[in-house]
């Protein structure tokens, strides 16, 4: 779901040490060589050369013979090697560019003709969802769309300063600012926001840039110090509630994120839409109330 270090953006955005082991929970940070990057997603995914070999339908000695440039893999055996190691397509086409080839898969924008069905299905399903708040996420947690509802809440939090056109959501739910400041909850949702980061990453792989931004996040002293409580919240609850303060009443929501199913472009891999639905009674009718209000002039 649902600070302010500089992490680039990936992507526009319209107005409106982890405990998992050891540290390959993010990809490399640039393209290398195709043997390093073959290391690197077998070692992310703790498969041998041999497990690889039958997963791609080759033989443990042509993936050694790939991984120390013995071998110059097909185009075709490239994408089978990153298939059976279930590689996002973003790295895919890094794969791709280190054996020689061009990359096979798009990156088009949000807004541009290809992916015209894609940007209709997520208008849609945040019109639906009115008047509860949703947007639209890229992999790095950049706003890049958002409903009404998602405008009246995030523009109460920031007034009477507008709210920023470029948002990263993990930023503004965790460092300093008027977003945090309205969470009643903020300690036990940090935690758990943390968690999903990795959680939601792309083929379970944080990129370099998210990686950095999360490991920022989590040497804040006001984070990590958090992050070493043992987990107290109460389990008569399916979900962790954010409880955001709207004029004074607590307004209580979780959130369900959807995806595109079967992506072949980048970009459309890597969006996610992120729907806050009320966690009871009370905040239902206090958000129809909310929202129905007439702005402030």
């Amino acid at each position: 779901m649902p600070t302010l270090t500089a992490i680039p953006r990936q992507g526009s955005a319209e107005p409106l040490p982890p405990p998992y082991g050891r540290d390959v929970s993010f990809a490399p940070p640039a393209p290398t060589g195709l043997g390093h990057l073959l290391r690197h997603w077998r070692s992310v995914r703790a498969k041998s050369q041999l497990d690889l070999a039958s997963e791609a339908q080759t033989t443990p000695r042509y993936v050694s013979f790939v991984e120390t440039g013995r071998a110059q893999p097909s185009r075709q055996m490239v994408v089978r090697l990153a298939r059976a190691l279930d590689v996002p397509l973003r790295e895919r086409n890094e794969l791709l560019l280190a054996a020689g080839y061009a990359p096979l898969y798009s990156c088009a924008p949000l807004a541009s003709p290809l992916l015209d069905r894609v940007e209709r299905a997520l208008t849609s399903i945040m019109a639906q969802h009115e008047p509860f708040p949703a947007v639209v996420l890229d992999r790095g947690w950049w706003r890049q769309r958002a409903n009404n509802g998602a405008r009246a809440l995030f523009g109460h939090l920031f007034a009477p300063r507008p709210a920023p056109e470029a948002a990263n959501m993990l930023q503004l739910m965790i460092e300093p600012g008027p977003v945090r400041e309205h969470i009643r909850n903020w300690a036990t949702v940090v935690p758990a926001l943390l968690d999903r980061a990795h959680r939601e990453a792309i083929g379970g792989v944080l990129d370099t840039a998210t990686a950095e931004l999360v490991r920022g996040l989590r040497a804040r002293p006001d984070v990590a110090g958090l992050l070493t409580e043992p987990d107290l919240y109460p389990g008569s609850a399916p979900v962790i509630d954010i409880h955001f303060d709207v004029d004074g009443a607590d307004a209580r929501f979780f959130s369900v994120v959807s995806t595109i199913g079967t992506p072949i472009d980048v970009t459309a891999q890597e969006l996610r839409v992120e729907a806050f639905f009320p966690a009871d009674d009370d905040t239902r009718e206090h958000w129809a109330s909310f929202v129905a209000q007439p702005p402030a002039s």
